[in-house]
C-alpha cells in the first residue's frame, strides 16, 4: 500500500474510541503494514465489542458478551480502556488518564444516546452494561413504556414481548421511524406492533417520566414500571471543543473524501463523522454497523497513504417482530417511490428512483432484493419501472431495456 515503506518504526497512531470503527481501524493498520505503536483508547472498562446484538441476543438472554474477536496482544495493539478523551492539541491527545502523543490520530468516539430532559428514571440501551441491566428487569407482566418507535424501540419492544412484558411505545411522529422513512412506509409497519401485542401511540410526545408513570404531552398518564428511551443519538464529540477539528451543526466531525479532518494528521471514522458522498450528492452522517466497519478500515488505509475516496453504498439491517428489515443507499425528498409487492405480503420491498436509477431500497424479508438492489445502486443502473414493480421479477432482470 502506498506510503507504508516510508513509515518509521517509532511512529505512533492513537485511535480514540474503542468501538467497532476504532477496533477495525487498529486491526487494518497492523495488517496493512504499520510497524509503529498503535494505541486504542476507550472510555468503557472493557475490550471493544459489537453493539447490534445488545438489543437482540443480549436482551433475549442468548449472549452475555459480544466482544470482537481480535488478538490485540498478538498484533501488538495496546488497549487503553477506562480512559476518557478530554481534549486535543496538535500532536497530543489529552485523557483523564494522562496525555498521549501521536503522529497520526483517528477519532472514532461514536455517538451517545439522546436523552429526555429530567428523565433520570429512564433507561438507555447503548452499552453492554445497559443491556444486561435492562435484561434483568424484563419479566412477565412488567409494564414497559418505550419512548421512540425507531429501530432501537422496535427491537427492544420485540425482546420485551418475548419476555412477557406489557409494552407501550410512544412516538411523537405520525408513524414509526419518522425521519428515517416516509410516513406511508412507517404506517405500513405500525401493524407489526399490534400483531405482536404492543400498544403503539403515535403523534404524542412525552412531557416527563414520573415515578410509576409517563406523563404525555397531551396531559394523559401511562402506567410504567420501567421506561426505555430510544430517540436517536448525537456524535460524541464535545471533547473536541477548541481543538481545531471542525464540526457541523449536529456535532459530527467534518471530514473530506479521505476521512481527513481539518487538523493535519487527524482522521475520523464511524458514527461521529460527516463525509461527502458523490453518489448521494450530499454529506452523509451514518450511524450504523456497516459504516463503522468500512470507515474504520478506510481510515486505516488513509493513514497508510491510500488515496481512495470513501463512498460506499450505506447499508443497515434491523430484526424486529419476526421480520428482517434491510436498507441500502440513501433516499432524498423528491425521489420516486416504487413498491415491489404490498405490506400485506409475506415479504415486500420499496425502491427510491431518480430518473429511473435506484438511490435506495428497503427490503422486508426479501434478502435477494437487498443483495441485487445494492449492486444496482452501486452501478447506477436505470430500471424499467414496470419490471421493477413486479415482485416476481428479479431486480437484476429489471434493467431498462430488459424483457420479462
Amino acid at each position: 500500500m502506498a506510503g507504508v515503506a516510508e513509515l518509521s518504526g517509532t511512529d505512533q497512531v492513537v485511535v480514540v474510541g474503542a468501538g467497532l470503527a476504532g477496533a477495525q481501524c487498529a486491526l487494518e493498520l497492523r495488517q496493512g503494514g504499520w510497524r509503529g505503536r498503535i494505541a486504542v483508547v476507550g472510555e468503557e472498562p472493557r475490550a471493544p465489542y459489537d453493539r447490534p446484538p445488545l438489543s437482540k441476543d443480549v436482551l433475549l438472554g442468548k449472549a452475555d458478551a459480544t466482544t470482537l474477536d481480535i488478538d490485540y496482544e498478538g498484533l501488538g495493539i495496546e488497549l487503553l480502556t477506562g480512559r476518557r478523551a478530554t481534549g486535543l492539541t496538535p500532536g497530543v491527545l489529552h485523557t483523564d488518564g494522562g496525555d498521549l502523543p501521536y503522529d497520526s490520530l483517528v477519532i472514532a468516539t461514536g455517538a451517545t444516546p439522546r436523552v429526555l430532559p429530567g428523565a433520570e428514571r429512564a433507561h438507555l440501551l447503548h452499552t453492554l452494561d445497559d443491556a444486561l441491566a435492562l435484561r434483568a428487569l424484563l419479566r412477565p407482566g412488567l409494564r414497559l413504556v418505550l419512548v421512540g418507535a425507531g429501530w432501537i424501540g422496535a427491537e427492544v419492544a420485540t425482546a420485551a414481548r418475548q419476555a412477557g412484558c406489557e409494552v407501550t411505545v410512544v412516538e411523537a411522529g405520525p408513524a414509526p421511524l419518522p425521519g428515517a422513512l416516509p410516513t406511508e412506509i412507517g404506517s405500513a409497519m405500525a401493524a407489526w406492533y399490534a400483531e405482536a401485542g404492543v400498544e403503539l401511540r403515535c403523534g404524542v410526545g412525552v412531557a416527563a417520566v414520573e415515578p410509576g408513570a409517563v406523563l404525555l404531552a397531551d396531559g394523559s398518564h401511562l402506567p410504567a414500571d420501567e421506561v426505555v428511551v430510544g430517540i436517536g443519538a448525537r456524535p460524541a464529540t464535545g471533547w473536541l471543543a477548541g481543538s481545531g477539528v471542525e464540526l457541523d451543526a449536529s456535532g459530527a466531525v467534518l471530514v473530506d473524501g479521505r476521512l481527513r479532518t481539518t487538523l493535519p494528521g487527524v482522521f475520523a471514522a464511524g458514527d461521529c463523522v460527516s463525509y461527502p458522498s458523490a453518489r448521494s450528492g450530499a454529506r452523509l452522517a451514518v450511524q450504523h454497523w456497516d459504516h463503522a466497519l468500512q470507515s474504520g478500515g478506510a481510515a486505516a488505509a488513509a493513514v497508510l497513504g491510500a488515496d481512495e475516496p470513501y463512498d460506499p453504498v450505506p447499508y443497515f439491517w434491523s430484526e424486529q417482530f419476526g421480520r428482517m428489515v434491510q436498507y441500502a443507499g440513501r433516499h432524498a425528498e423528491g425521489d420516486e417511490l416504487l413498491w415491489r409487492g404490498s405490506p400485506q405480503d409475506a415479504g415486500w420491498s420499496v425502491l427510491w428512483l431518480r430518473d429511473g436509477v435506484p438511490g435506495a431500497l428497503l427490503a422486508v424479508d426479501r434478502p435477494r432484493d437487498l443483495t441485487q438492489g445494492r449492486k444496482l445502486i452501486e452501478r447506477g443502473a436505470a430500471l424499467d419501472r414496470a419490471l421493477a414493480a413486479d415482485p416476481s421479477v428479479a431486480l437484476k432482470s429489471a434493467l431498462r431495456g430488459a424483457t420479462a
